[in-house]
């Protein structure tokens, strides 16, 4: 948000204006570390109208300074409803489920280190 100000030159009063939001709200949004909740919809909207962006770019925004990753949407199904029940697991089931992704991308690297060695012994060198 910063950022958008800076390059635009605008100023927390511009942005308020034209989001028909409190200033003190664009202030508090521009200089807050980290948010403690999302902003209520309706300062999202104002907001995004306000910084002249799309309102889904402000949602996301505001969602990871309240420390929420968005993920976008998986073309796989299974990936999502991996993503999604993650953190309905226990911290102690979390650490198994990231135990058993890690070695299953290890395996998956040594598998294809092996692939790379064994194809590269029949390559023919052309001087």
């Amino acid at each position: 948000m910063r950022e958008r100000l800076d390059r635009q030159g605008w100023s927390y009063g511009d942005v308020a204006r034209r989001g028909a939001i409190p200033r003190s709200t664009v202030h508090h949004l521009a200089t807050a570390d980290r948010l403690v909740r999302m902003p209520q919809p309706n300062t999202l909207e104002g907001l995004a109208r306000g910084l002249e962006l799309p309102l889904d770019t402000v949602r996301r925004a505001a969602a990871e300074a309240c420390g929420i990753h968005v993920y976008e949407a998986a073309p796989d199904p299974e990936v999502d409803v991996l993503i999604a029940s993650v953190q309905q697991l226990s911290a102690q089931d979390r650490r198994h489920v990231a135990a058993l992704v890690e070695s299953l991308l290890e395996r998956g690297r040594r598998t294809d280190d092996t692939e790379d060695d064994a194809g590269g012994a029949g390559d023919t060198v052309v001087p």
